[in-house]
């Protein structure tokens, strides 16, 4: 069946048979399930680019995705006002009601949830369980041990892969669907909806990653054929992505890129003068802007630099929220067909230079900065301690007093049966490694090495 836009979406929630009434809407309750579980509340823990310091606020993964969440949900009401109108949906009350009153919802609730598969220490997080697996290629014995599909998911480990297996999972001891989220809000965290096998080098966007572990495959098969999404490739499998998708990825992308610069303000590592540079060129391209007026409010807010770029954070903000949702909508066939290129961000053309300016100074200033290179180098060390000990106990065909004792640390949720295959072992201990925070992960690896003794 065709994906059209009225059968995008439904209220049947992932392993239930049927929803509850509720006074809350479906989608309502699941932007509650996961602003009140365990996985959303480790976000605080876990870096979002610089360390976390003392004396300065900056933002950790939690805050992030709280303000993700508020440029989503001002997409999800723009986009959803404009689809609501469409005569064929105004026709249908069941639609109508969905684009005006919840796709803000669910986008919501899929920005609170997109960062949740990312281990701690961010992508050299990601990078410290890839580069363990890639530097035992040439063990055969050890590689046999696993599916070629199998060694992908190890070698190349996505986060966004893990968020799908968190929100779906049923972990031990827990409920089948794991959180019980309704379809629509799964499928808009499906960034990249294809298999590890399919991921294309310099391809299409959709393809750059994956979006699910072959232990997950069934789930995500359930998702893709109830919200009907259009397959790409039998095998390796491949889909284009749902069109929620982009406006949730569209949140993202104004977040980090806008909010890396205020943080790197407080921190002294970019003037005043380089960020009000950066931010006034995206606003200068603004026709409906009234510039003096902007100029005149910072004269006020001179005294307070900080707060002077507050100012400008959402001014910006704003404006990039309102061309990525004219994007959406101008291009919202081809969004639904799989026939779109790219991100939002990418087709707002006007602003490709002052975008391209921060991206550039982003890259050399802030995301090289010493700071971050350092907790970088840290968290990969740190990460590839844990895994190389934990993988080592779980696979030791004699296990020794010390495996049991190490295995014996991991949560009851995260514990394997006796007679699990390699790659459903080593899966259990990348749910535990993955869901560290920063702190934790930090403190383990210390008792671990013998560096630190816990206290009782």
């Amino acid at each position: 069946m065709e994906m059209t836009w009225l059968n995008c979406f439904t209220s049947n929630r992932f392993g239930m048979e049927k929803g509850t009434e509720n006074v809350r809407s479906e989608y309502e309750r699941d932007y509650d399930r996961i602003i009140f579980s365990s996985a959303f509340r480790r976000l605080q823990n876990k870096t979002q680019v610089f360390p976390l310091p003392e004396h300065v606020f900056v933002h950790n993964r939690l805050t992030h995705s709280l303000e993700v969440v508020s440029v989503g949900r001002s997409l999800g009401k723009i986009a959803g006002d404009a689809l609501a109108e469409e005569p064929g949906i105004k026709a249908d009350e069941v639609a109508h009601d969905f684009y005006r009153n919840q796709l803000k919802n669910v986008i919501s609730t899929a920005c609170l949830a997109h960062d949740l598969g990312n281990p701690a220490f961010g992508h050299s997080g990601e990078e410290a369980i890839s580069q363990h697996f890639r530097d035992r290629v040439d063990d055969k014995a050890f590689r046999d041990l696993f599916t070629p599909a199998q060694w992908e998911d190890l070698t190349h480990f996505e986060g966004n892969a893990n968020a799908l297996r968190i929100l779906t999972r049923q972990f031990n001891g827990r409920l089948k669907g794991g959180y019980r989220l309704t379809y629509p809000t799964l499928a808009s965290i499906l960034k990249y909806p294809c298999e590890s096998t399919g991921r294309i080098h310099k391809g299409p966007k959709h393809r750059s990653k994956y979006g699910f572990f072959q232990s997950d495959k069934e789930t995500f098969l359930d998702v893709v054929s109830t919200l009907h999404l259009k397959k790409e490739e039998d095998s390796p499998m491949a889909y284009f992505r749902h069109p929620f998708v982009y406006l949730v990825e569209a949140a993202d992308d104004i977040c980090y890129s806008i909010i890396d610069y205020e943080d790197a303000h407080r921190l002294g590592i970019l003037s005043f003068a380089e960020v009000k540079e950066a931010f006034m060129g995206l606003l200068e391209k603004n026709p409906e802007e009234d510039l003096g007026r902007v100029s005149s409010n910072l004269d006020n807010l001179q005294n307070d630099p900080n707060e002077a770029v507050a100012y400008l954070r959402a001014k910006t903000i704003n404006f990039l929220v309102t061309e990525c949702a004219k994007v959406f909508i101008d291009n919202r066939q081809a969004l639904l067909k799989g026939e779109f290129k790219g991100a939002l961000i990418d087709h707002c053309e006007s602003l490709q230079e002052p975008l391209k300016h921060i991206e550039q100074v982003s890259v050399a200033r802030i995301y090289n900065h010493s700071s971050v290179v350092k907790i970088e180098l840290a968290g990969f060390r740190i990460m590839s301690g844990l895994i190389e000990d934990l993988v080592e106990a779980a696979l030791a065909d004699e296990k020794e007093k010390r495996h049991k004792k190490l295995l014996n640390l991991m949560p009851v949720q995260y514990r394997y049966p006796e007679d699990a295959s390699a790659y459903e072992k080593i899966m259990c201990i990348l749910d535990y490694v993955s869901g560290m925070t920063d702190n934790y992960a930090l403190e383990l690896y210390r008792n671990l090495r013998g560096i630190s003794v816990p206290e009782i």
